[in-house]
């Protein structure tokens, strides 16, 4: 009989893979808007990060349109963006406790990997770590990023990857993510969850989380 309060209760005792997305789930911000911000350029690009999370355009499209904006950019500026930007309210609490249960925890991402490879760090670590990658030619951001891009495909794709590798069935698989960038990947994933999402990906999670504690999810264990 399904517990219908605890819907991942059998993940207590079974070896999960809890892929997370990054910005504005396991981190408090958008780590393009706040390098964007260094660069003189934050409403511009925060409009279009806002749009592309509800699902209103594409988002390799508008990728390209904010990475562009980002040309100039310095180490100095990723560093200051990471000050700004704190891990979400429960993030390493959380991690610590999915990994104490034995579970298998990775990071697929559409931010960059300048940033994200800080945030694994303050997390003590992940199993995979899937983003993109900032082109900076002499410590200078081109405004490009190197292919592949981590597109909503992609994402879904690299859950199905690393539960692969990890020999992780899908069935025990938890995607959690906060844009319709993530729809697929939660679509793909055993169980999805949409934290403080948009709409469009609400519609298709299992289960959503409103209040701003990574937390909650232990509830659902």
């Amino acid at each position: 009989m399904t517990n219908l309060s605890k819907p991942l209760a059998y993940l207590r005792k079974e070896p999960g893979l809890f892929v997370f997305d990054l910005d504005s789930t396991l981190v408090d911000g958008e780590g393009v808007d706040e390098l964007a911000r260094t660069r003189g350029v934050f409403a511009e690009v925060a409009e279009i990060t806002e749009k592309a999370m509800r699902g209103e355009l594409d988002f390799a499209a508008s990728l390209d349109q904010r990475v562009a904006l980002l040309k100039g950019a310095t180490l100095s500026d990723i560093d200051e963006a990471y000050a700004r930007m704190p891990l979400m309210p429960g993030a390493i609490d959380l991690i610590q406790a999915l990994k104490k249960m034995n579970h298998r925890v990775a990071i697929v991402s559409g931010g960059f990997n300048l940033l994200a490879e800080r945030y694994e760090r303050d997390l003590g670590g992940v199993d995979a770590l899937i983003v993109n990658e900032l082109e900076f030619i002499d410590g200078i951001c081109t405004g490009r990023v190197i292919p592949p891009v981590v597109t909503a495909s992609a994402k879904a794709d690299g859950l199905a990857y690393i539960a692969k590798e990890l020999g992780i069935p899908i069935s025990h698989t938890v995607a959690v993510g906060d844009g319709a960038n993530d729809i697929e990947m939660l679509e793909k994933a055993g169980y999805g969850i949409a934290f403080r999402g948009k709409p469009k990906l609400q519609a298709v999670a299992k289960a959503c989380i409103d209040e701003k504690n990574l937390l909650k999810i232990l509830d659902l264990i």
